[in-house]
């Protein structure tokens, strides 16, 4: 037996959704500010905002899983050190005043 595949069409779902007034009038707000034709429009621009959003704190999330794993392995191989704080905050102070007077 063979399988065909049926073009595919793009189909779109119903679906009502309940809102509080303020974000109703939100919604209604950008229709009629022109920006957008309908309230569908404007649900589906900010599911996409959402989704990338979403996307944006999946990878901030996985690289600073990265950087602690790194910061793990350096401290069981030995790598690090005893920080002097105050030492820093000079050199930094020293370099913004440089910085300040060039």
């Amino acid at each position: 037996m063979e399988w065909q595949s049926l073009p595919s069409k793009e189909t779109q779902m119903s679906l009502n959704v309940s809102l509080p007034v303020e974000l109703e009038n939100r919604v209604r707000g950008h229709v009629a500010s022109g920006l957008y034709g309908s309230a569908s429009e404007v649900i589906r621009e900010a599911l996409r905002v959402f989704e990338a959003y979403q996307a944006l704190q999946a990878s901030s999330l996985s690289s600073l899983k990265a950087d602690i794993a790194k910061g793990v392995a350096d401290a069981k191989a030995g790598r690090v050190g005893v920080v002097d704080m105050n030492a820093i905050k000079k050199q930094g102070r020293a370099a913004l005043k440089a910085k300040v007077s060039a």
